[in-house]
């Protein structure tokens, strides 16, 4: 049995004469991570303010831990822990200051070598925090929302501006952060992260939950495959080259019918003597899926 740590039924929230969200629903399970996904202007900040408790809402009903944010005191709030795209951290601290600062907001706190290890900051605990990298005061933010050991963390923008190698070192840790039974929402801009980390999502535009389930279940209501390659010198075949697209020198074609089409592909391919370097067949990729909802979301409020 599931055990829903958020629950959200017909959820409105009005700006004036704007509805930035439409009557959404969303659940999120304990020990989850829920990636929510959607462009800017989708209504994706407001609904995690709301869950947060930092704004109000004008109907439907919202639980969160069992309790209405809009109403949680200070109980409440030593449950979850939120980790901001930037975060004000006193820059003339060390990293052990400022934990001990903010460990002295809870009643029950984790210990310092605790939150240093989980965070993967041991070696930075006498450094002062304008001494730390980007990806590092990062992971002191994490360390910080988790001070008070939530139960639900908030990730908002985790691993934005990182490069690679750090993003990549960012996953690890925040999946290590599910292992210890955390519940994880969290929102990006990234595909690759959702994919990588998320065991549900959803997809909001225009103020409505367009989409929700896993990276799977969502292929499978939108099949598609795409196959991509190095551009020929010459012109695609007529039927192929109408549904193909450009970028970057890559040619890809995305097709409901992978094995007909990339028939089709090479036997031209081979009888023109041409080879068709970097080929390559995949699944629709979740930016694929993504940019769909989205277009056809946009297309329908037109």
């Amino acid at each position: 049995m599931t055990d829903p740590v958020i629950e959200v039924r017909g959820l409105h929230k009005l700006y004036r004469d704007i509805e930035a969200l439409q009557g959404i629903d969303l659940n999120v399970n304990r020990g989850e991570i829920f990636a929510l996904l959607g462009p800017n202007g989708a209504g994706k900040t407001t609904a995690i303010e709301i869950l947060e408790g930092h704004r109000s809402y004008d109907s439907g009903e919202v639980r969160v831990l069992g309790c209405d944010p809009a109403r949680g005191g200070p109980e409440f709030r030593s449950r979850i822990g939120i980790v901001l795209q930037q975060a004000g951290v006193e820059r003339f601290l060390t990293v052990e200051e400022v934990l001990e600062l903010f460990r002295g907001y809870y009643q029950h706190p984790r210990s310092v070598d605790e939150l240093l290890r989980i965070v993967g900051l041991e070696d930075k605990r006498k450094s002062l925090v304008r001494r730390l990298s980007g990806g590092q005061v990062r992971r002191l933010d994490t360390a910080l929302a988790l001070a008070g050991d939530p139960e639900l963390l908030f990730l908002d923008e985790p691993t934005s501006g990182f490069d690679p190698a750090a993003r990549r070192d960012a996953w690890e840790m925040i999946a290590g952060l599910r292992d210890l039974g955390k519940t994880i929402l969290l929102t990006t801009h990234y595909m690759d992260e959702a994919e990588r980390l998320s065991d549900r999502l959803a997809v909001i535009a225009a103020g409505r939950i367009v989409a929700e389930g896993t990276v799977e279940s969502l292929r499978e209501q939108l099949p598609g495959t795409a196959i991509s390659f190095r551009r020929p010198d010459r012109e695609l075949p007529e039927g192929i080259g109408a549904s193909a697209s450009l970028r970057d020198g890559l040619v890809t074609i995305d097709t409901d019918e992978p094995t007909k089409t990339l028939h089709r592909l090479t036997s031209w391919a081979s009888e023109c003597g041409i080879d068709l370097a970097e080929l390559r067949v995949v699944p629709t990729s979740l930016e694929d899926i993504y940019l769909r909802l989205v277009g056809a979301e946009e297309a329908r409020k037109e």
